[in-house]
Formats: structure tokens, sequence, C-alpha cells
């Protein structure tokens, strides 16, 4: 491994981060004026805009002949924002979770990575699987829009309500030429971080004889996922804790629908999918997101313990993908340990902590 190709991919890292905050930044004043509540921005719009590395990276990967490297980002990527991203977040403030994102979001977050598990099934994801998800996509978005202009979210203030600080308004919003050109620098320092990205990630991994799959699922996913790090823990840190939920939830439903769904449309016969991926990677970023989805009921709070469990779980995903890649002695006793014994109680831990606030909710109604 050389000097060269660790600078290539330090200067891939940095271009991303900033083009993401540009990208961030610019996108959300826009929308500001449009007087959107923090939870449709989160999902729609700075969402789009923290998902772009994703779809720059895995679309330059597909197109220059490394499909491991963008299959493993997009499915690496959404382990790394509920597990990492959501995890951090927590453990810096407790995490709102509102029933609208309870009720539609997650469900709809859900149902897409169980999609996108049974379209790889085959070991493509074709370019008829890619339109199938940028229209999936696209009918979640015109719902998203629709529902939000019918009225606020279920947590919004009331019409005319201009406060800065708790909602997406402001009185005074920046010109929209400024929000253009932040854009406009954001995409394109996007598009240059991620070509840097992939060439140095590709040339370390054949140095290494590490496949492109896994450093997709590692490197480069941790990578792409920093524009929603960043944004989920300011968001936190503002008070703007609805943000945070709504970026991640929507980051992963661009990366399904966007992010695969276009790399596939724009690569020549589509993706094709590497075995491991479809029989550990794909069926785990289904598990992730299930597990979302009892941690969310229990009080619409995701709380820091709940995130420190979320955090020690992605410590151990990537603990185990190292050493499956390189074939390690201590990868059979890791395995057992995680299969009959850490995962297990885990999911008996969730689906009792769901149990036990749905039994808390009937409660409520018979009194």
């Amino acid at each position: 491994m050389s000097l060269s190709n660790i600078l290539l991919l330090l200067a891939g890292f940095v271009l991303l981060v900033g083009g993401g905050e540009a990208l961030v930044r610019g996108a959300a004043s826009l929308a500001r004026t449009m007087g959107m509540s923090a939870l449709v921005v989160g999902l729609t719009v700075v969402s789009f805009a923290t998902s772009s590395p994703e779809l720059a990276v895995s679309a330059g990967a597909a197109l220059s002949g490394s499909p491991g490297l963008a299959v493993g980002n997009v499915v690496g990527s959404n382990i790394a924002n509920i597990l990492l991203v959501l995890g951090v977040s927590a453990l810096v403030v407790p995490l709102a979770v509102t029933s609208q994102v309870v009720r539609t979001d997650i469900p709809v977050m859900i149902g897409l990575a169980a999609l996108a598990l049974v379209l790889a099934l085959d070991g493509t994801i074709s370019t008829v699987d890619g339109v199938l998800l940028i229209a999936l996509l696209a009918g979640y978005l015109v719902v998203t829009v629709l529902r939000s202009r019918r009225g606020w979210t279920d947590e919004a203030p009331p019409r005319g309500d201009t406060r800065p600080t708790r909602w997406f308004r402001t009185t005074r919003a920046r010109s929209v030429l400024t929000d253009i050109i932040l854009v406009a620098v954001g995409v394109a320092l996007l598009v240059t971080g991620a070509q840097l990205l992939v060439r140095g990630a590709t040339q370390i991994a054949t140095t290494f004889g590490v496949s492109d799959l896994v450093i997709g699922l590692t490197v480069v996913a941790v990578g792409t996922s920093l524009p929603e790090l960043a944004t989920s823990i300011i968001a936190v840190r503002r008070g703007e804790r609805d943000l945070a939920v709504g970026n991640i939830v929507g980051s992963n439903i661009f990366n399904i629908g966007a992010v695969l769904g276009i790399t596939a449309v724009i690569a020549p016969g589509g993706i094709g999918v590497d075995p491991a991926a479809v029989h550990f990677d794909l069926p785990l970023m289904v598990a992730v997101t299930l597990a979302l989805l009892p941690v969310a009921f229990t009080g619409q709070i995701i709380k820091r313990w709940e995130g420190a469990l979320f955090v020690a779980l992605y410590v151990a995903y990537v603990a185990f993908v190292l050493l499956a890649a390189t074939d390690h002695e201590a990868l059979e006793p890791f395995s057992a340990t995680m299969l009959w014994f850490v995962l297990p109680v885990t999911a008996v831990w969730l689906v009792a902590l769901a149990a036990y606030e749905l039994g808390l909710r009937r409660g409520r109604r018979q009194v």
C-alpha cells in the first residue's frame, strides 16, 4: 500500500464531508423558505443530500467495474446509519421518534430493504429492478410531499408559527442564489471526492488481496456515512431530534431506492451482487432495519443505552467482516458467540421491550 493510495483515500473523505456540508446547508435553506417541518426536511431534502456521496461512489464503482464496492457501499452505509450514526446520536441526546415515522417511514424503509434482498437473490440487481426501485422511491416522495402540504406532521406547530429554533422555518432566509451556489459546490466536491475514494479504496483492496465488497462494507461505507453522522449530531445538539431520526430513515430509503436503483439503471447489465452479500450482509441489513422498529416503539424514544447497544453491535459487525475477510483463526469462536448468544439475547430483549410498551398502551386505553 503506497502513500499515494492513503492520500487519495483521505482526500476523498475530506471532499465528501465538505461537499455534504455545503449541499446540506444550501438544500436545507431552500427548504426553509417553503415552511417545511424539520421531520419532512430530514426525510426528503437533507436525506437526499447526505445520500449523494453513496450515489456518487456506487455509480462510479459500478461504471469502473467494481460492483462489489457499489453494493457493499449501500448495504454497509445503511447498517452504519442505524447502528453507528443513530447509536452515537442517541449517546449524545436521547432521540425522539414521532408517531408518523413509526407508522409510515420506518415500515417503508423495512419494505425497501426486504425488496432489495429479494431482488438480489438471483445474483444481479438488473436494470428492470433498478427502475422498480426508482419508481417506488418516487411514489414515496410524492406521498410525503402531499402529506406535508395537507398540514404539519403530528408534532408540528400551528400554521403561522415562525419559530426558527424548533422548526425549519426562518424569517430571514439566505438568498436563493447563495443557496444554489452552495448546492452546486457541494455536488462538485461530492463527485470529485467519490472518484478519489473509489480509486484509493480499490487500489488498497488490490494490494491487500481484500475484496472490494469488504472495502465497501467498511471503509467506504463509514466514509460516505460521515455526512449523516455530522448532520445528526449537529441536529441533536441544536434540539432538532426529529431531524436526526428523519435524516437517517430518509437516507436509508434513498440509498436503496435512488442509489441502488440509479446505479442498476446506468451500469451495463445491472449490478452483480456477491454471494457473500446475498447470504449475510443483505439479510443483516434487513435485520438491522427491523431492530429499529421495536426500539422506536419503546416510548418513542431511542435511549442512551439503546444507542450504546447499537454502537456495540456495529463494532461486532465490522469485526466479523474483517475476520471473515482475512480468514482469521478467531473467526469461528467469534461467529459462534455472536450467533448463539449475543444476537438471540438482543432479539429477545428488543421483542420484550416492544411487548411491554404495547401492554402499557393497551392498559392506558382501557383506563
